[in-house]
């Protein structure tokens, strides 16, 4: 079963991490580290989903993911 895509990145205006899931709007949560980041918007996201569920809200398929740039080796590494 595929899971929901988390983006974790670090906030200078928040002195902290955040962690944001895509696909469930709003859904994210603050951490001072990012270990304790994810942990959070776990809670986050077990409450998202059962917050839908029991208000009959429809809950979208895990569907964000986001773009991997490949570059071949060797022009990744020639310089101009």
């Amino acid at each position: 079963m595929q899971d929901y895509f988390i983006s974790i990145f670090y906030s200078e205006e928040d002195g902290g991490y955040i962690a944001d899931i895509p696909d469930l709007r709003f859904c994210s949560a603050f951490g001072e580290t990012p270990e304790e980041a994810l942990r959070e918007v776990q809670v986050a996201k077990a409450a998202w989903l059962e917050t839908a569920r029991s208000s009959g809200k429809p809950v979208p398929k895990p569907m964000y993911r986001p773009a991997i740039y490949h570059l071949p080796l060797a022009s990744a590494l020639s310089v101009a």
